[in-house]
């Protein structure tokens, strides 16, 4: 089976398992630094900003609704009926997106994503261990993260929906990023060294 033919989404569940979460990053890990600024509202004001008004608009009425989440008690867990409100706003939609049930093509074809009648089930489970206790923070985040990057569970704007599920994980334990620009490179799904590697650039990024 060539890369193209096979489901970019079952690639990440494999190499998903072969990460040790429990130490990606953890040694990297410290006290929390409280930013100078909120680097996903920079980034939405600055860059995106400048290229979108529209998009950066949205995008900061989304993550205002990510903050409102990550504050609510009792504490939401991480599901995808949250993620499409939010999604909601950042695609400026009628209603919240349904879960995508058409192929995707990313990276110039290398990837692609096939729905399955049991995806959406096994992407909820993947959320739910954003909650894992066992596993330390950076790496709970970097891995929801990659878990929307890969699942793809939108139509568009899962790159943004990625990002939004980070701060989300993040913001639930009172963290917030200076920067998010050095997260927005490319990753693949077959890639678990790549995958832990990004729990070590969040545990860095945290502190």
């Amino acid at each position: 089976m060539t890369t193209a033919e096979r489901d970019a989404s079952a690639d990440w569940c494999r190499a998903r398992a072969r990460v040790d979460w429990t130490r990606a990053g953890a040694a990297h890990l410290a006290e929390p630094v409280p930013p100078a600024r909120d680097g996903f509202t920079a980034w939405c004001t600055g860059p995106v900003h400048r290229r979108d008004p529209v998009r950066a608009r949205r995008l900061l009425a989304a993550y205002a609704a990510v903050r409102s989440d990550a504050v609510r008690r009792p504490r939401p867990p991480l599901t995808f009926s949250l993620l499409s409100g939010w999604q909601q706003q950042v695609l400026g939609s009628p209603g919240p997106p349904p879960f995508r049930t058409g192929d995707a093509r990313t990276k110039a074809g290398r990837e692609r994503r096939a729905p399955a009648p049991h995806t959406p089930a096994v992407f909820a489970r993947c959320l739910a261990e954003a909650d894992d206790p066992g596993v330390p923070l950076p790496a709970r985040a970097a891995r929801a993260y990659l878990d929307v990057a890969f699942f793809h569970p939108f139509d568009d704007g899962n790159a943004r929906a990625a990002l939004l599920t980070l701060a989300f994980v993040l913001a639930r334990e009172s963290v917030v990023l200076h920067k998010v620009r050095p997260l927005r490179s490319t990753r693949y799904a077959d890639d678990p060294d790549g995958a832990a590697d990004l729990a070590v650039l969040v545990a860095i990024l945290i502190r």
